[in-house]
C-alpha cells in the first residue's frame, strides 16, 4: 500500500459516466491510498495526472482531504480484507473506489461502504485526452492491459480483461517525456509484458528495441513477464536485453516446481520450459538477476510436489523470490476444491523462504568487494540513495547524490536484498 503526496503528478480519472469524476472533482484537495502491483500504480499516476489537468491538489492524509479515492487489489484475501477494513474506515469522506476489486467483487465493497466507482477502462481514456507526464526518479510506463492466460486461481484476469496492447506511439512518447524530464528508472509495466502486441502485430523485442534510441540519461526496467509468452519469442527477448539501456534484470514467475501443479494452475508451460529461458538468459547475460515467485499451498500440492519447488530454487539459484501462500479467489475454476490449512500454508511459506535466502547469501558472496557501475534511482534518507547496477541489484550509497548520477562503487556488505556500497569514482 502507498499513499499519493501532492509531488507525483500524472493523470487520474475515473467514474460510472466517462467525464463525471474529474468534473466532479474539479479544484478538489484529493488523498489517493493504492494497493498491489506497479501496473496499479500506474493506474492512480495516469488518474493524478487527469485530476491535476482539472485543478485538483493533492495531500498526504485523508484528514486534510476533501476527497479519498482507494485503488485496490484483489491477488490475495489478506490484502483485500485489509483494503474492506480501510474502505469502512475512510468512508465518511467523499469516497471513490477503482482497481481490480470494483469490477469482480463489487458486493464486497457495497457491504462496507457506499462509494462511486471509477472504472480503469475510463482513467486510459482520460488520460490519453492529457497525456502529460510529471518527471519523477522512477517513472512507471503501462505498456498493455489484461492477459490471455488460463491460470486457474487467478481472479485479476477477469478483473482487467483480455489482453489490450496500448499503442506504441503513446508509449513512446511517455519514456520521451520521463526522459526528457530526468527520470532515472523507467519501468515497462503490465499484467504480462511478454505478452505485448499479440493482439496487435507489434512485439514486445520491437518496443525496446524502439526504446532504446530515445535518448536521456535513464535505465529500463522490464516488468513481469510470463514463461508461457517468452518461450515463443525467447531468443529475440534474450537478445534485446544486449541493451545498455536495459536493466538485466527479469522477473519470471514459475509459480511451482511441480509440472502435475502447474498443469492444474493452468500456467501453459512446464518446469523445463522455465528453466531452458533462464539458461537461455544466463548463457548470454551471466551477471542477470532473476527473480521468480512461488505459490505454496495450492489446492492439492503433495509433500512431493513441494519438495519439486524447493529443488527447482536450489537449481536455477534465484536472486529474488517472492513467495505467496495460496489464497482462494471467488469465482475461479478452483475456488470450491479444498484448501489447505493456514499452518501448512505457513509452514512451506518459512520453509521456502529460508531455502531462498540461504541461496542469497551464497549468490551475494561472490559478488562482494567488487566493483561495478551505478545509477541513482532514489533518494531514501537524509544522505542515502538507492542506486541500480547495470543488473538491477540494490546498492545504498551513503552520500546524497542527485538521481541520475552514474559512477562505481565498491559493494562493501551484503544485506540479504540489497548491499551496501562505496562510491569510488
Amino acid at each position: 500500500m502507498n499513499r499519493h503526496s501532492c509531488d507525483s503528478p500524472l493523470r487520474p480519472a475515473g467514474s460510472i459516466q466517462k467525464s463525471d469524476v474529474p468534473v466532479a472533482l474539479r479544484n478538489r484537495q484529493v488523498f489517493i491510498e493504492t494497493y498491489g502491483c506497479r501496473y496499479n500504480f500506474g493506474d492512480t499516476a495516469k488518474l493524478m495526472e487527469v485530476l491535476r489537468h482539472h485543478g485538483c491538489t493533492f495531500v498526504d492524509t485523508p484528514e486534510d482531504a476533501d476527497v479519498v479515492i482507494v485503488n485496490t487489489c484483489t491477488v490475495v484475501g489478506p490484502t483485500e480484507r485489509r483494503m474492506l477494513r480501510r474502505l469502512s474506515l475512510l468512508s465518511d469522506k467523499p469516497l471513490y473506489v477503482t482497481g481490480c476489486m470494483p469490477k469482480v467483487q463489487k458486493e464486497a465493497i457495497l457491504a462496507v461502504c457506499n462509494p462511486n466507482i471509477i472504472s480503469p477502462e475510463n482513467i486510459q481514456e482520460w488520460y490519453r485526452d492529457v497525456g502529460t507526464v510529471t518527471p519523477e526518479n522512477v517513472g512507471i510506463v503501462q505498456i498493455a492491459q489484461g492477459c490471455n492466460g488460463t491460470c486457474t486461481y487467478c481472479l485479476t484476469r477477469f478483473a482487467r480483461g483480455p489482453l489490450k496492447s496500448f499503442p506504441k506511439d503513446e508509449i513512446l512518447r511517455q519514456v520521451r517525456a520521463f526522459a526528457d524530464g530526468g527520470t532515472a528508472e523507467i519501468q515497462l509495466t503490465a499484467q504480462d509484458v511478454s505478452s505485448y502486441g499479440r493482439d496487435t502485430g507489434q512485439s514486445l523485442v520491437v518496443l525496446l528495441e524502439d526504446i532504446d534510441k530515445i535518448p536521456g540519461r535513464y535505465r529500463v526496467r522490464v516488468g513481469m513477464m510470463n514463461p508461457a509468452t517468452v518461450l515463443p519469442d525467447l531468443d529475440r527477448i534474450v537478445r534485446a536485453f544486449s541493451s545498455n539501456r536495459i536493466f538485466r534484470f527479469i522477473h519470471l514467475p514459475v509459480q511451482s516446481g511441480s509440472d502435475r501443479v502447474l498443469a492444474r494452475m493452468g500456467r501453459q508451460y512446464t518446469v523445463e520450459d522455465f528453466c531452458t529461458i533462464v539458461e537461455a538468459f544466463r548463457a548470454r547475460h551471466p551477471d542477470i538477476t532473476i527473480a521468480t515467485d512461488l505459490i505454496v499451498g495450492f489446492c492439492g500440492e503433495t509433500d512431493d510436489d513441494f519438495a519439486a519447488s524447493l529443488d527447482l530454487v536450489r537449481r536455477i539459484r534465484p536472486n529474488k523470490v517472492n513467495v505467496t501462500r495460496y489464497s482462494r479467489r471467488p469465482f475461479t475454476p478452483v475456488a470450491q476444491e479444498k484448501d489447505f490449512p493456514d499452518s501448512v500454508k505457513k509452514d512451506r511459506s518459512r520453509f521456502l523462504l529460508t531455502c531462498a535466502e540461504e541461496i542469497y547469501s551464497s549468490v551475494n558472496a561472490n559478488w562482494l568487494d567488487r566493483e561495478v557501475p551505478f545509477i541513482v534511482t532514489e533518494s531514501i534518507r537524509n544522505g542515502s540513495v538507492m542506486a541500480r547496477s547495470p543488473s538491477y541489484q540494490g546498492i545504498v550509497i551513503n552520500e546524497p547524490l542527485p538521481c541520475g548520477t552514474e559512477g562505481r562503487a565498491v559493494l562493501k556488505k551484503d544485506r540479504k536484498y540489497f548491499f551496501i556500497g562505496e562510491r569510488v569514482a
